[in-house]
């Protein structure tokens, strides 16, 4: 499996998801910046979280026109997977590529912890090593991370089983932690309809290794590799 992560200007995360498919996963990986017009031979492009552009204008909403995006949008026409995580989910949503909106959290607050993330759908590529209603812990680290999107949007997300993460209470913690940030319907990650775009706001990379406090989101890597591999 060959890797190609985003790098834009203001990106934080673009370090942490190159150590964990190169290191962890051990798949081939490389950064691109967001000038470049062309991608390389890849099979999975993730755009990583951060603060691209400083969220100047609206989070993600630069990024969503720089050079780099036409070529991720073909890659994805194409079938390829993209994997969008916080800024990157912000981003992809922007582009059109994902449905909705992100809003600022309902404290107006930017939060950083651990939350209980479900897992709704294992029938995507990037969760199949996971099983249905698993309640996965997965650090966040936003300040807009409120998904909304309109009701004939959220039935149809609902109908076509693209709601892929749910946010939901770790054991132990009071069902108020459920829902950090005041996400529509508790939702934390989404598809598109043909099922090779994921954007989440949790990040996983951040979950991938067990000196780094857990490894709940290694699996999500793992899957990927799988279904490209035809593991």
């Amino acid at each position: 499996m060959k890797v190609a992560v985003i790098v834009f200007p203001g990106s934080n995360c673009d370090r942490d998801c190159l150590d964990v498919v190169r290191d962890v996963v051990g798949a081939s990986v490389q950064p691109v910046w967001h000038r470049e017009t062309v991608l390389p031979s890849v099979d999975l492009v993730i755009l990583p979280g951060g603060f691209s552009y400083g969220d100047y204008l609206r989070t993600g909403a630069l990024a969503a026109s720089s050079p780099v995006m036409t070529a991720v949008k073909a890659h994805a026409v194409r079938g390829g997977l993209v994997l969008g995580i916080c800024n990157g989910f912000q981003i992809l949503i922007e582009s059109g590529l994902l449905p909705g909106a992100l809003l600022r959290n309902a404290s107006l607050r930017f939060i950083c912890r651990m939350v209980g993330v479900r897992v709704e759908r294992t029938d995507t590529p990037f969760t199949t090593r996971y099983a249905a209603g698993q309640v996965l812990a997965l650090p966040i680290a936003h300040a807009d991370g409120a998904y909304w999107a309109d009701p004939q949007t959220l039935r149809q997300l609902r109908e076509e089983g693209r709601v892929v993460f749910r946010y939901a209470a770790l054991p132990g913690s009071p069902g108020a932690e459920a829902n950090p940030n005041g996400s529509v319907d508790g939702i934390a990650g989404i598809c598109n309809q043909t099922r090779n775009i994921l954007g989440l706001m949790p990040h996983p990379e951040r979950a991938s290794e067990t000196r780094l406090g857990g490894v709940d989101g290694l699996a999500l890597f793992q899957s990927a590799v799988d279904s490209l591999c035809g593991a």
